[in-house]
């Protein structure tokens, strides 16, 4: 049993990036979105929606980010690890770290931080210092009766007093009079409303609060710097709780959202008068405006942000990895090497994890989904890929009980013109009762789905044939129905060359051949019914796998049909790696989850991680890597052909990387790479031919040991060249740094200026304005040397 501290667990992409409020930053010209992902800060273009870097920093989920009010290229970050970091998020570095010692759940402006246990709001006094390391211990309370939800809590007045709600009561803290007044509500009204409240806004310029409610109700609340003389005005239109509140800058608007996932403007002053932008997704969860008022964003349940226009148009959608109701299985495309999960409801979503970005939606179940509680709805249960990437098929059910339940099992063609899936043949009446297993055959000569369910059969589909030119059409068909003495079966799995099909029944697996159909041998389990069963692959496809719930992992060995070996462990997920002969096995327990990797011809461990997560691990896949890992450490050869990522019960998807992958992830990102899939433009073939004929010439003329000395003129282009092409400014700018890095050095020997022009091309399509504006200058300052 092999454990080492070179493979550690690390948050890979698909962090929830709805947890907090997202922010716009100040340029009006080229805005960005700021949103929390597990312990990053990542920051995303609102033009193209492309993530462009992340803030790394945080060894713990980031709780709040708040624009620097000093400096609006500057956002400070709190974490749970106790630590207020201040950013320089064009560029992405770290400026100074603020240590405060104990767990952060919210930050305000004015430096004013929720903290941990009891929830006080407290005020932190961030010191002036020239270390990039600070201890913040000036520290004083505010008030102890705060709300764990950040929404409930909001600054008015610039920063005059303080709003926070809980439960039923309203308190206002002012700074000056250090004063708290208190206004509260009853529990239900007259018709039997809640009261309670669920966020806060205040308005920037008046003395006005606006609350939300329970029962979908907005309150304007006025006059409360008088105890006695507050009163408020009452808005409806949500039919369930607000979510939350924003007023825009000017004061004009207010904004709300709640489960309909309708943006609601309400016209400040006015009345009733609102205007509505709906079907924009998932629950809506916060709301930000931009500091001109000219771009709003509302993060939503479906882990997805969105980016509006002040006229009301969406012109951008950020959509992370959805995992709140993850019922499939992790897969991974054959095709796009894309993770496939349950994505937004009835849909399957396609993320790629290299790039951390949402690819698309598979509409499955082709309806309109209605956001409202209690309804029921189908929802994809399962779904499988065969092995080249060709066929889908997914299940589909509602109904919770036997007596309602209603499924379709769907199979869908890969469509070469379209790119995607296209749906080939839906079959209504598959089986009697819920499907719980099913599986493609391995082998790519001919394609077959078997699915198992509970009406104690199991039954095998292949693409039919005309009765009358025997010719094999598009549509599918049963081939073969199965049973096995009216025992409902648990589990099915295909053996690497498709030559085999196991199909458990209860405590007993059955072997079948799929080319006769003929039962060729059973193995009788140890007590327990069966859970999860595979195959070996490789070298190792002689065995069988099988865990139970009595807590034992078995593998027999299919040429003597006998066991070879078991052992007594809770697996909660084994999962066998399609690329090696390796197994990976999660077991829960003493409220932790630990993993075991290990080879079926072998019952030790090649590799053992205690502690992977605190949770259940019930989903798990391996990814196949696109450059495999030449280690040869017994610990981490498990991991060169492919990579491990798993799905704990609060939905964080996580990985194992080794220490060599990241110190070569980290030399990478240092290094200027020229993409060789750069189209192929006239600029490029102007200068580019030019540049290959004078690398002949100088490699000719020069020995490597005779390479002239860089200029100064080559830093400032090289560090033109790691700077975003979009964030750069204008070109007349830049003109006048560009062209001095022409000049000739001291030591008399001439640099090739044409080689930035093609660098900076193939840097990026988007700087080719810049590139052309410079073209014309450089090229007079070029003929001085005719």
């Amino acid at each position: 049993m092999v454990e080492t501290s070179d493979i550690r667990v690390v948050r890979c992409g698909g962090s929830k990036v709805n947890l907090t409020p997202p922010i716009i930053s100040s340029d009006s010209r080229y805005p960005f979105v700021l949103c929390t992902s597990g312990d990053l800060v990542k920051v995303y273009s609102t033009r193209t929606e492309e993530w462009l870097h992340s803030l790394q920093g945080h060894t713990n989920q980031v709780t709040g980010i708040t624009l620097n009010p000093a400096n609006h290229l500057q956002v400070y970050s709190c974490s749970v690890d106790g630590t207020v970091k201040l950013w320089d998020f064009i560029d992405g570095i770290l400026i100074k770290t603020f240590v405060i010692g104990c767990p952060l759940f919210a930050i305000y402006v004015l430096s004013v931080i929720v903290l941990s246990e009891c929830f006080q709001l407290v005020s932190v006094h961030l010191p002036k210092s020239a270390e990039q390391e600070v201890e913040a211990k000036e520290m004083s309370a505010v008030s102890s009766h705060i709300s764990k939800n950040p929404s409930c809590t909001a600054f008015g007045r610039g920063g005059e007093y303080i709003a926070f709600a809980r439960h039923l009561q309203l308190n206002v803290y002012f700074f000056r009079k250090q004063k708290t007044y208190s206004f509260s509500l009853k529990a239900t009204d007259k018709k039997g409303a809640k009261n309670a409240f669920t966020c806060i806004a205040c308005h920037p310029t008046d003395d006005c609060i606006a609350t939300g409610h329970e029962d979908g109700k907005i309150r304007l609340w006025r006059n409360f710097i008088h105890k006695k003389e507050y009163t408020y005005s009452t808005q409806h239109w949500h039919h369930n709780a607000v979510n939350t509140l924003c007023f825009t800058p000017e004061g004009t608007h207010l904004l709300s959202g709640g489960i309909e996932s309708v943006l609601v403007q309400w016209q400040y002053g006015a009345g009733n008068r609102k205007e509505f932008l709906p079907r924009l997704g998932g629950s809506i969860l916060h709301i930000s405006a931009s500091s001109d008022g000219q771009l709003f964003c509302t993060s939503h349940s479906d882990n997805k942000i969105t980016v509006i226009e002040s006229s009301f148009k969406v012109c951008g959608v950020i959509q992370g990895l959805v995992k709140d109701a993850v019922l499939t299985d992790l897969m991974i495309d054959p095709r796009s090497k894309a993770l496939v999960l349950n994505g937004k409801p009835g849909h399957l979503q396609f993320y790629s994890l290299l790039r951390d970005k949402h690819l698309y939606n598979l509409d499955i179940v082709q309806q309109e989904y209605i956001y409202e509680a209690g309804l029921d709805q189908f929802e994809v249960v399962k779904a499988a890929f065969d092995i080249k990437g060709s066929w889908l098929a997914t299940v589909e059910e509602r109904g919770k009980k036997s007596s309602d339940l209603e499924f379709f099992l769907k199979l869908w063609a890969f469509d070469e013109r379209t790119q995607s899936f296209v749906l080939n043949t839906t079959i209504t009446a598959a089986h009697t009762d819920r499907i719980i297993s099913m599986c493609f055959s391995s082998s790519e000569e001919t394609t077959m789905l078997v699915t198992a369910a509970e009406d104690s059969q199991f039954k095998a589909w292949c693409q039919g044939a005309d009765a009358d030119t025997q010719q094999d059409q598009n549509f599918w068909s049963c081939d073969f129905v199965g049973s096995y003495h009216k025992l409902n079966p648990t589990n099915c799995s295909f053996s690497a060359d498709s030559s085999l099909l196991a199909v458990s029944f209860q405590e007993v697996i059955t072997i079948w051949s799929p080319d006769t159909w003929e039962m060729l041998t059973t193995l009788c389990q140890p007590p327990g019914v069966i859970r999860d069963l595979c195959f070996g692959r490789l070298s190792c496809s002689k065995y069988l796998l099988g865990t139970t719930t009595k807590n034992l992992l078995c593998c027999w060995n299919l040429l003597t049909c006998e066991l070879e070996w078991s052992t007594s462990v809770d697996v909660s997920k084994l999962q066998p790696d399609p690329f090696s002969e390796n197994v990976a096995a999660f077991s829960y327990q003493s409220k932790h989850t630990d993993l075991f990797v290990f080879k079926p011809s072998e019952p030790r461990p090649l590799f053992t991680n205690k502690n992977v997560c605190s949770e259940k691990v019930h989903r798990a896949v391996f990814v196949p890597r696109e450059e495999p890992l030449n280690s040869c450490d017994e610990s981490t050869q498990w991991l060169n052909r492919s990579q491990l990522y798993f799905l704990t019960q609060n939905m964080d998807l996580l990985t194992f990387s080794t220490a060599t992958e990241e110190d070569r992830m980290l030399s990478s990102s240092k290094q200027l790479v020229i993409d060789d899939s750069v189209a192929v433009t006239p600029f490029y073939l102007l200068l580019g031919k030019h540049r290959q004929q004078q690398q002949k010439l100088n490699t000719q003329s020069h020995p490597v040991s005779d390479k002239p000395q860089q200029t100064q003129g080559s830093v400032t282009i090289k560090e033109l060249l790691h700077t975003p092409a979009h964030v750069l400014p204008a070109a007349s700018v830049l003109c006048s740094m560009f062209v001095n890095s022409f000049l000739i050095s001291n030591t008399g020997v001439q640099q090739d200026p044409l080689r930035y022009f093609v660098h900076i091309r193939l840097k990026s399509n988007g700087f080719s304005y810049s590139v052309m504006h410079l073209l014309s200058i450089s090229l007079k300052f070029l003929n001085s040397f005719i």
